[in-house]
């Protein structure tokens, strides 16, 4: 069986989550980066607005958000990862930000901002982390901090769509389909094209959706090839730990294939071949809160402490 436990997918940052450390977040967004901004322009983030971005990592889309936002506006982040929250302070002396800025340290389960603080909220790579109790509580939070006829946004990797060539056509799909035999991340990784029904639970109105297909194709960019390599061996390390434990009764075919996968930058890696090729899947799912969301509301407060 495979494990599910968060650090085990590796670079993991101070909350003991996978694939959070700054230098796979960094990697990531720079391999995906002009289909990602597209993304954030489909959200209807306007100008003059107060937004939020939850769980901003290491702060690659706060550039972008903060021109969005532009002068007249304010834009606020929230991360678990203390180590972010100060890389994302020590960053932004950098950016020259058209609006005004904040960050803190805070849990997405208990947003520590008062109700009715923003006209928006991105949030971005980060539902993943979180269990179906735990994304319905973000969701709500997001929904409280957020002004009626304001919007959440949500956008958030699809593993159904992650596949890789050369490799056996099922190598991807049937490893997430393994690992999510039981809850936890992968299954987690594979709720992404629910979204909008997570949102329409959570009161929002107007709720849309749109899923695209990023695809990189022979010759990988710099960054696409970073960042692939890492993620792929990662998979390859959770494959073969569940390859040994089944014994002889391993896919074989597998195994070969996961091996291949397993060094980084191993001299035949399948993504240096001449036709290499690897995709991914990204949902966003939009919603409205709705007019008559203040009425249901308590009176406006700083959310409790974390």
């Amino acid at each position: 069986m495979l494990t599910d436990d968060h650090a085990a997918w590796g670079h993991a940052s101070s909350t003991g989550l996978g694939f959070t450390h700054h230098t796979i977040v960094d990697a990531h967004f720079a391999a995906c980066r002009d289909p990602y901004l597209e993304l954030l322009a489909r959200a209807g983030l306007r100008p003059g607005r107060r937004v939020l971005d939850v769980g901003c990592g290491s702060g690659e889309f706060l550039p972008h958000l903060a021109r969005i936002t532009g002068e007249g506006g304010h834009l606020s982040a929230v991360d678990l990862a203390d180590e972010h929250v100060a890389l994302v302070r020590q960053r932004s002396q950098e950016w020259d930000l058209p609006c005004s800025f904040d960050v803190r340290q805070g849990s997405a389960l208990r947003l520590p901002y008062a109700d009715n603080s923003f006209d928006a909220v991105w949030c971005a790579n980060t539902v993943q982390y979180l269990d179906d109790d735990q994304l319905a509580t973000a969701l709500s939070e997001m929904r409280r901090v957020v002004r009626a006829g304001g919007i959440v946004a949500v956008k958030e990797l699809d593993a159904s769509l992650i596949t890789a060539r050369p490799a056996p056509p099922y190598l991807f799909s049937d490893f997430f389909r393994a690992a999510a035999a039981a809850p936890g991340y992968a299954r987690q990784l594979l709720r992404t094209r629910d979204l909008h029904r997570w949102l329409r639970e959570a009161g929002l109105s107007d709720v849309r959706q749109q899923t695209v297909l990023i695809e990189h194709h022979a010759p990988l960019s710099t960054a696409a090839r970073e960042f692939y390599g890492l993620a792929c061996a990662r998979l390859a390390d959770q494959a073969r730990t569940a390859a040994a434990k089944e014994g002889a009764g391993a896919d074989a075919v597998a195994r070969d294939a996961w091996d291949a996968f397993a060094d980084p930058n191993g001299p035949e890696h399948p993504l240096d071949a001449p036709y290499a090729y690897i995709s991914e899947g990204n949902a966003l799912a939009v919603g409205i809160v709705p007019s008559d969301d203040v009425a249901s509301r308590p009176p406006a407060g700083e959310a409790p402490g974390l």
